[in-house]
């Protein structure tokens, strides 16, 4: 029950969808209506043809030709509104299928971090490509095929208890098998095609890995790993594709054999009443061709079914993504932090990714206007972590974080972001030119201020030998850029925005040494008068800081400059020799 009562929830929500394109939906069952009364027009015709031919020498040719220019006219108007309604049709699925994309691509715009540190982008990426693809398959053979099926069923019973009710009786007790066939096969085929939706993903999230990775898979000999789990997954999802298959498939024999039951009770009935002068033989052709048109959109309907089945379990997983909870919103009251001066405080901040493991435990910190505060400490302690809270890419547990007093929670997340610039050890370039990735910050940006940057960051030297300058095409991520070079048109990228206060992550983790000190003096020059928050491994770039944070098991165990730190002889003079001892 609870899977049907899913299917159900699944469905309505799909209505609400379609609710928006009334008009074709409309126009499409008019038109759908119109194809069906036309095709059961015609079956008339050629019983009433049939009647006029009553023996060699007595045939009603004048008859003949007047039915036939109807038939000519009825089929010609069939074809015309057969098109229409596909072309409602289709516009109203794509026109779903658009919104459903928009609407889960703006959903993964607002989802929390935690969301998606969670989930593979290859398993993400799956739901709203593949899964909305499939969705739209079925949707499109829905609208297509249903409205005119159901339409010719009660069409052709309508015509029939006008010819003969006893005939039709036949019909309709031989009916209910088709009816329980479907639904036992639609029972069966749900969670299977569920199950193939969710090994699709799984696929896709593998395949995303390993493509985007593929240098570190063959620098370590990772081919064959890759392609057993590759081909664990693949054989998974070709057992369940099969199983999906097989039962949808068992639809159509299945309904075909009702339908010969069909047709074969009609032309015995018939016969019999035929020969005791019942129904003359013109009607006798009309039924058996309405036995065969009523039972054809069994067979199409099984099928539809079959693939709503299919389309029904997609669109489960596209709407699971789409009602994830998004993240906490701005405060209605939150205020735009117009000008940071630079003051930070921190106060009996808790915060740990999943409640059983505790992280940072009543972390305090204050820092003035200007200073330079530099956070060190052993992998896992928590430095990346206090760069996430600042940025406000997770919230904090307990406590609270404040700029220029104010909490962060009650200013809007894009001044917030506005106010920092930050470098990460992680660079990310999006497809198009080196000028779009410099700009990302400031559209607006003159071509002086762009080359102003890029020499700060000493990145206009190698933009220049690039083949199209600053107008070079990249692919995403950087293309065949060096890591170096990427991370200077990030740095470049921040050199630009010359935002109030800075965060550097290992900014320049993947420069050689040379350029490294020559990008420290211009961050040096960058970051005069402006808060700046460093996270360093090499304790030589922090040296000049105005406050270092030593950090171990999400607490600050050491704090003040690398002097006073170093007399100390406590855990920074530790790592600070372990790095310089000969």
């Amino acid at each position: 029950m609870k899977g049907r009562s899913r299917q159900k929830e699944i469905l309505f929500k799909v209505l609400r969808y379609i609710r928006k394109y009334w008009f074709y939906l409309g126009v499409s069952v008019v038109m759908a209506a119109c194809v069906v009364a036309l095709t059961l027009y015609v079956p008339i015709l050629t019983g009433d043809a049939v009647d006029l031919i009553v023996e060699k020498g007595l045939v009603d040719f004048e008859g003949i030709l007047i039915i036939l220019v109807k038939m000519g006219i009825a089929i010609a108007l069939t074809a015309v509104a057969q098109w229409l309604m596909n072309v409602c049709n289709n516009r109203m699925t794509y026109g779903i299928v658009r919104d459903i994309r928009d609407e889960a691509f703006r959903k993964i715009e607002v989802l929390p971090l935690k969301y998606l540190d969670a989930h593979s982008y290859g398993e993400v990426v799956s739901r709203v490509i593949a899964d909305v693809d499939q969705f739209a398959d079925g949707l499109l053979m829905g609208f297509t095929q249903l409205f005119t099926g159901v339409v010719t069923i009660v069409g052709t019973l309508v015509i029939m208890l006008t010819i003969h009710i006893g005939i039709t009786a036949v019909v309709v007790c031989i009916t209910p098998v088709s009816f329980l066939v479907a639904n036992f096969i639609a029972k069966k085929t749900y969670h299977m095609f569920k199950l193939q939706s969710e090994t699709r993903g799984e696929q896709t999230a593998l395949i995303d890995e390993m493509v985007g990775n593929q240098r570190v898979v063959q620098a370590f000999g990772y081919e064959e790993n890759a392609m057993e789990r590759f081909d664990e997954i693949n054989g998974r999802l070709q057992k369940c594709s099969l199983q999906a298959i097989f039962f949808s498939s068992i639809t159509n024999p299945a309904t075909r054999f009702v339908n010969s039951l069909v047709y074969a009770g009609v032309g015995i009935t018939g016969a019999f009443l035929a020969i005791r002068g019942g129904i003359s033989v013109g009607q006798l052709s009309c039924l058996l061709t309405y036995a065969n048109q009523y039972t054809k959109p069994f067979n199409e309907i099984s099928g539809v079914i079959t693939e709503l089945q299919n389309a029904l379990a997609c669109a489960g997983r596209i709407f699971e993504l789409i009602e994830e909870e998004a993240q906490i919103p701005d405060a209605q009251d939150a205020a735009n932090l117009t000008k940071a001066e630079g003051n930070v405080t921190l106060e009996h901040v808790y915060f740990s990714y999943t409640p059983d493991k505790k992280l940072i435990e009543d972390f305090n910190l204050t820092v003035k206007p200007g200073q330079r505060v530099a956070i060190v400490g052993p992998t896992g302690c928590g430095k990346t972590t206090l760069i996430n809270l600042l940025m406000r890419f997770y919230d904090v547990d307990r406590g609270s974080i404040q700029v220029e007093g104010k909490d962060i929670r009650q200013v809007t997340r894009k001044s917030l972001r506005t106010a920092f610039g930050m470098v990460l050890q992680e660079t990310w370039l999006k497809s198009g030119t080196i000028k779009e990735n410099i700009i990302m910050g400031k559209p607006d940006a003159t071509e002086e201020e762009i080359i102003a940057a890029a020499k700060a960051s000493h990145a206009h030297s190698f933009i220049k030998r690039l083949p199209e300058g600053y107008d070079t095409i990249i692919a995403e991520d950087g293309g065949n850029l060096s890591q170096g070079q990427k991370q200077l048109l990030c740095i470049t990228r921040v050199m630009l925005c010359q935002p109030d206060m800075l965060i550097l992550d290992e900014a320049t983790s993947s420069i050689d040494t040379r350029t490294e000190i020559r990008i420290q003096n211009a961050f040096a020059k960058l970051m005069e008068g402006r808060t700046s928050f460093i996270v360093a491994h090499r304790l030589s770039t922090i040296q000049e800081a105005d406050i270092i944070l030593v950090m171990k098991d999400g607490n600050i165990i050491e704090q003040g400059n690398h002097d006073s730190l170093l007399a100390q002889g406590g855990f920074y003079a530790q790592l600070y020799n372990s790095q310089f001892a000969v």
